[in-house]
């Protein structure tokens, strides 16, 4: 299991500090859109130049050739991990898996996206139009993203046993939405504690806001460590 923190700065200062400060606790940063979009490779930069890893959480969701391209761009700047929309289809995976294996660097994980965490069940149906429950759906999308020769895929810690069990010990599975307990939850609809997560399979935790706008973010840190170790 490996703690992932996000990034959820707009500037490269804000995360330098908080990298300092968990200096030896944290190895992997997610790196998400809006710090991307203002910082660029810059900001997976700052991250390498302390010794960390990058999880690229850009959910790329386009035409396969697209897709593929930024895939191969992406693998040659050697992150640890980046994502991928399921939903893109098994086309749109496989070409972006054949870009990452097409690279003469080392091969980052790559990971499908199933359902985003704020979402719940009514919504699939009378906004998305997807009729399949929610449990469903998130596992038909695993599926799919094993079949493109994904290494796992991101969904929230509630859907981590079960796919756990119907993936296999090897399938990688990333839960965001952890949230501390007694943690507020944000905007989370379907979130455990990091325990819990664990405790269901999880193999990688993100944590953004808990530790990002505590007032002591190596403290809460060492607590979320202490409570999954």
């Amino acid at each position: 299991m490996s703690l992932i923190v996000a990034l959820d700065y707009p500037d490269l200062k804000s995360c330098e500090d908080l990298i300092q400060k968990l200096e030896g606790l944290v190895k992997i940063y997610k790196i998400g859109s809006e710090l991307f979009t203002a910082e660029g490779w810059k900001s997976v930069d700052r991250v390498k130049k302390y010794g960390g890893e990058v999880f690229l959480d850009l959910k790329l969701h386009d035409i396969p050739t697209t897709v593929a391209r930024t895939a191969r761009v992406i693998a040659e700047k050697e992150v640890f991990m980046f994502n991928v929309h399921a939903l893109g289809g098994l086309e749109m995976m496989r070409e972006a898996r054949k870009a990452v294996e097409e690279s003469k660097k080392p091969r980052p994980l790559l990971v499908g996206v199933t359902l985003l965490t704020h979402l719940e069940e009514k919504t699939l149906s009378r906004e998305l139009g997807i009729q399949k429950g929610l449990r469903e759906e998130v596992l038909a999308l695993a599926r799919l993203a094993k079949e493109a020769g994904l290494d796992g895929v991101v969904s929230s810690p509630q859907e981590t046993e079960f796919l756990r069990k119907e993936m296999g010990e090897e399938f990688v599975l990333v839960t965001p939405g952890v949230r501390p307990a007694g943690g507020e939850r944000h905007e989370q609809r379907r979130s455990l504690t990091p325990q819990e997560a664990i405790q269901r399979g999880a193999d990688y935790l993100v944590i953004g806001r808990p530790i990002t706008e505590a007032s002591d973010p190596k403290r809460v840190t060492q607590e979320i460590l202490a409570s999954i170790s």
